[in-house]
């Protein structure tokens, strides 16, 4: 078995790359949904270095969040979507860089299109272990359910190099 490449990683263990002079530094910062509910607490910055850029926090979940408890895939309404459930210890969500806006004087992070019940059913990860490309396509796929139809696949890896969401970038399945 060939093992996957690695290519994502927390500024943390990236001892040359640092955050630019002219942008904040967003760790530890309270993320809040569309409803200006707490979501949780920035946790780390995660780095694809082929962009070199940014292109997720890592946002360790609040407890309001993990208590709902929500298996959103319990009830597919597409058959091509599989069933999960968050384990023990899964409490950390990615959020793309381009679904966010900073608020500096609050030290606050507002994701505007995305509400608490979205974060909630959203597949969250250990912070132990690295983030793959299946998993990005589920929490990306989550954060636009309402956005998207489901028989849409992103086309490429391009969404590292945008600033917004694009839908246009979407391409139907073959």
């Amino acid at each position: 078995m060939e093992k996957e490449e690695k290519h994502l990683y927390k500024l943390d263990e990236l001892s040359d790359y640092k955050v630019a002079d002219d942008d904040p530094d967003v760790r530890s910062w309270t993320v809040r949904d569309a409803d200006n509910r707490v979501i949780g607490k920035v946790d780390n910055l995660l780095v694809n270095k082929a962009a070199r850029r940014v292109v997720y926090l890592d946002v360790e979940v609040d407890h309001s969040v993990i208590d709902l408890n929500h298996d959103p895939y319990a009830r597919p309404t597409h058959a091509e979507i599989r069933e999960f459930i968050n384990k023990d210890g899964e409490n950390h969500v990615i959020v793309p860089i381009g679904m966010v806006s900073i608020d500096t004087d609050n030290k606050v992070v507002h994701a505007q299109a995305i509400n608490h019940r979205t974060f909630a059913g959203t597949k969250r990860f250990n912070a132990n272990y690295p983030v793959n490309r299946e998993y990005e396509r589920a929490v990306f796929d989550s954060y636009h359910r309402d956005n998207i139809p489901p028989d849409t696949i992103y086309e490429d890896d391009s969404f590292y190099e945008r600033e917004e969401f694009d839908k246009d970038r979407y391409r139907k399945r073959e």
